[in-house]
């Protein structure tokens, strides 16, 4: 494994420079700083979506920099490109904390990359806020595990809860439902999450299958789903899948009342692109979408994002994972000040008993260190065309919030065929 440090370094000159001063003046030595380290996914598939936290990740080490850092001390991110491998990130972690003797751990991008780096982190005893996890400390309940994902206290049912919710309204009620599923963590668990979603609307599971990671070939799966004739479709899936197999319904006509779920991916800038008409009437999981009331707070990043994005190969708005990666820093630095410690004991106390007022949104962490409340969202695509640009996603007009009813901005176009 290759594994590229990427830090800022100071030129010999600055070196020579600096111990000058600490020789002229011992007394105003700068304290060393606090060191943060994670692993992010910088190359394979994951890449379109971590790039973006990365940016966000710098543009917040940057601010409070220019602050004057935490405690008196500037901070430094110390990462590593976790290639979007899950078999990298225990190696990468305990290289960041036995050998670069960072004080903090962040988690990397997705499910299936912090899952491997919980056994190494909870060995250490180290204070761990994960990036985009479902339900990785479902099992362990390690009182030092926060989650930055809006799920709430039903991590796996959260992805899928406004899926049912507007499939319910709808009259009359699907009966129905079949599922597929990508075989790796996060996908295992939604899937559980939409399966106890649809024993609770009384909806019939007739069709329940995994594929493997790293299938390319859809269309078998595809016409299983259209011979299981459900009403309902529900697909869990990592960013590859979810394209190949948006791709795959449309050629082969799949045509279910409602197609979606909690299929990562079709949030990013490039895979939007890429698909274009082909997500009309497609119901999905967001995390977060630009309409006025969730823009307000989050703006100023956002302007900033955008421009330092330019011209260097990144989600250009930055809407999936750019403001939540900011966030996930903005937790820690406001728990740090708010416990005057980088003590992980002493952080995780104050985490679990303080509401944190990010850009994101405001929030409590509860059980297991998951959300007190959900504030995941249901959209559905709609009136995309061939001619769709950065200006169509950069706002509202190709999707529509369905659910909670605090964020709705409009109705479900249903059945799915309607929209497409």
């Amino acid at each position: 494994m290759e594994n590229r440090l990427i830090r800022h370094r100071m030129t010999g000159a600055a070196f020579a420079a600096a111990a000058l001063a600490m020789v002229a003046a011992p007394a105003s030595a700068e304290s060393p700083p606090i060191k943060i380290g994670f692993s992010m996914a910088l190359s394979g598939p994951l890449a379109p979506n971590g790039k973006q936290a990365l940016l966000a990740d710098h543009i917040w080490e940057s601010e409070i920099n220019a602050k004057g850092g935490l405690l008196g001390r500037k901070v430094q991110l110390v990462y590593y490109d976790d290639q979007s491998k899950p078999a990298n990130v225990p190696g990468i972690y305990t290289k960041l904390l036995d050998v670069d003797k960072v004080d903090l751990v962040v988690g990397p991008y997705g499910t299936n990359l912090n899952a491997p780096a919980m056994p190494v982190v909870m060995q250490k005893g180290k204070l761990f806020l994960s990036l985009f996890a479902l339900g990785v400390n479902t099992q362990f309940h390690y009182p030092k595990y926060f989650s930055i994902l809006p799920v709430g206290p039903n991590p796996n049912e959260s992805f899928t809860e406004g899926f049912f919710a507007v499939a319910e309204a709808q009259n009359p009620k699907p009966q129905t439902l079949a599922l597929s599923a990508e075989d790796a963590d996060f996908a295992r668990h939604a899937c559980d999450g939409a399966r106890n979603n649809a024993k609770k609307a009384g909806i019939k599971v007739v069709y329940d299958k995994t594929f493997p990671p790293g299938t390319t070939d859809f269309s078998p799966i595809v016409r299983a789903l259209q011979a299981a004739n459900a009403d309902l479709v529900v697909v869990c899936s990592y960013p590859l899948s979810s394209v190949g197999i948006v791709l795959s319904a449309n050629e082969l006509g799949l045509k279910p009342k409602m197609l979606g779920g909690a299929m990562v991916g079709l949030q990013a800038t490039v895979f939007k692109n890429k698909l274009k008409g082909k997500l009309n009437g497609i119901v999905n999981y967001e995390t977060w979408v630009p309409s006025p009331k969730l823009m307000a707070p989050a703006a100023a990043f956002f302007k900033k994002y955008q421009e330092e994005a330019k011209g260097k190969g990144i989600d250009p708005l930055g809407y999936y994972l750019g403001g939540w990666g900011y966030t996930q820093l903005q937790v820690l630095g406001q728990a740090i000040k708010g416990a005057k410690s980088i003590n992980d004991d002493k952080l995780a106390a104050y985490m679990r008993s303080h509401e944190f007022h990010t850009i994101m949104a405001d929030f409590r962490f509860g059980k297991d260190g998951e959300w007190t409340k959900s504030h995941l969202l249901e959209v559905q695509y709609h009136g995309i065309t061939d001619a769709a640009n950065l200006e169509t996603w950069r706002g509202m007009s190709y999707q529509t919030v369905l659910f909670p009813p605090d964020q709705k901005t409009g109705n479900v176009i249903y059945p799915y065929a309607k929209a497409q």
